[in-house]
C-alpha cells in the first residue's frame, strides 16, 4: 500500500531539486533567449534578464499529471473531463505567454486567448456554481479567469512578488484539502508540484533576481490558479458539507486579495490621471512602497506577511467557523476594504523619486 505522506514528501523534494536544476540550466544557456527588450514593455528592473521561469512551471505541471497517472489511476486521468480541460487551457495559456515573451504579441490576441481559455474551462465543467442563474455563473467565471490572468501578470512587476502571491494562494488551497484529508485527487498533486516548482524558482527570483517568470509563467499560473480557485474556493469542492455562498466568495477574494487590490488601485489611479489603465508603468502598489523608502526585499517580506494573514483568515473561516453568519461576512469584507483603502492611500502620497512627484 502506498505511503501517501512519504510519497508526497518525495515527490515535492524531487520536483524542487529538478526545478532548481532546470532553472539553473535555463539561466546558463539563455543568453538572449527569453530576454524582453521590447520598447513597449516597461519593467521595474532596468537590467535585461531571462524570462524563462514559466517553462519550469509548465514542465512540472506535466510531470505531476504523469506521476498521478502512474501511481494512482491512469483511467481516471484519461476519462476526467475537468483534467483534460485544465490541461488544454493551461497549454494554450502557456503557449500564449511563450509567444508574448518571444515576440511581444498584440494585446487583442492575448485577450482573445484568455477568453478562449475561459470557454474551454466552462466547457470542461470548471465554472463558478454559486448563483442560481447559469449564465451569471458563466459570466463570473469568464471575468474571474481573464481578470486573474491579467492580475497575476500585472503583479509580476518586482522581484519575487508574483511568486509569493501564487505560492500563498496554493498554500491556502492545499491547507483546505489537508483539513478534509482528501489528498488522493490529481488536483492535490498538481498543487504540490507547482508549489515546489515556485519555491525553487524563488531562489532565482528573489531580489536581486537572476531571472523573471515572464508572461510564460504569469499566463500559465493565472489560468491554473483561476481554475483551481473556481473548484476549491468558489465551489468549495474541498468541503464535505455545503458552504454558504458568501463564505465561498469571500474565501476566493481573500486568497487573491493582493492581485485584486493592486489591479484595482492601478486601474483607478490611471483613470484619474487620464492615462490608459492597460499600459505598463511604474505605479503599482509595490512601486509606491519603494518610493516610501522600503527596499525590494522588504517589500517582498511585507507581501509575505500580508499573504500569510489572508491565508490564516481563509483557513480559520473554513476550519473553525462552521456556523457562518452575516457578522463574519461584514468583518471579512471590512478587512478587505480596509486593505484596499490602505494601499490606495499609499499610492496617493506624494513621494520623492516618484515620476509624478
Amino acid at each position: 500500500m502506498l505511503n501517501l505522506p512519504l510519497f508526497y514528501f518525495t515527490f515535492f523534494t524531487l520536483v524542487f531539486v529538478l526545478s532548481i536544476l532546470m532553472n539553473g540550466l535555463f539561466l546558463r544557456f539563455s543568453k538572449t533567449m527569453g530576454v524582453r527588450k521590447s520598447e513597449g514593455t516597461i519593467r521595474w528592473s532596468e537590467v535585461h534578464k531571462p524570462a524563462l521561469g514559466g517553462i519550469t512551471f509548465y514542465i512540472t505541471f506535466l510531470i505531476a499529471l504523469i506521476t498521478y497517472s502512474l501511481f494512482f489511476s491512469a483511467s481516471q486521468f484519461l476519462m476526467h473531463t475537468e483534467i483534460i480541460g485544465l490541461l488544454a487551457a493551461c497549454t494554450i495559456a502557456f503557449m500564449m505567454g511563450l509567444a508574448d515573451d518571444a515576440y511581444d504579441t498584440n494585446p487583442i490576441l492575448k485577450f482573445s486567448t484568455q477568453v478562449l481559455c475561459g470557454i474551454i474551462l466552462i466547457y470542461a465543467g470548471i465554472y463558478v456554481q454559486v448563483f442560481s442563474n447559469i449564465y451569471l455563473n458563466y459570466i463570473v467565471t469568464m471575468l474571474w479567469v481573464v481578470g486573474l490572468m491579467n492580475a497575476i501578470n500585472l503583479l509580476d512587476n518586482m522581484d519575487a512578488i508574483a511568486s509569493i502571491v501564487v505560492l500563498g494562494a496554493l498554500s491556502t488551497m492545499i491547507s483546505l484539502i489537508l483539513i478534509e484529508k482528501s489528498i488522493t485527487t490529481v488536483f492535490f498533486i498538481l498543487m504540490l508540484g507547482t508549489s515546489s516548482s515556485i519555491l525553487a524558482f524563488l531562489f532565482f527570483n528573489w531580489h536581486p533576481s537572476k531571472m523573471f517568470m515572464g508572461d510564460t509563467g504569469t499566463q500559465f499560473l493565472g489560468l491554473f490558479m483561476a481554475a483551481l480557485s473556481i473548484m476549491f474556493l468558489w465551489n468549495g469542492t474541498f468541503s464535505t458539507i455545503p458552504l454558504p455562498p458568501e463564505k465561498k466568495i469571500i474565501s476566493a477574494i481573500l486568497t487573491f486579495a493582493l492581485p485584486i487590490i493592486d489591479t484595482t488601485v492601478v486601474f483607478f489611479n490611471r483613470l484619474m490621471k487620464g492615462t490608459s489603465p492597460f499600459r505598463g508603468g511604474k505605479d503599482h502598489t509595490t512601486h509606491h512602497l519603494y518610493y516610501l523608502g522600503l527596499n525590494e526585499a522588504q517589500i517582498a517580506v511585507l507581501y509575505i506577511i500580508y499573504t500569510g494573514i489572508c491565508l490564516s483568515c481563509v483557513v480559520v473561516m473554513n476550519k473553525y467557523i462552521l456556523e457562518w453568519s452575516r457578522l463574519y461576512s461584514i468583518i471579512m469584507v471590512l478587512f478587505f476594504l480596509l486593505s484596499l483603502a490602505t494601499f490606495f492611500v499609499i499610492t496617493r502620497i506624494k513621494k520623492a523619486g516618484h515620476p509624478d512627484s
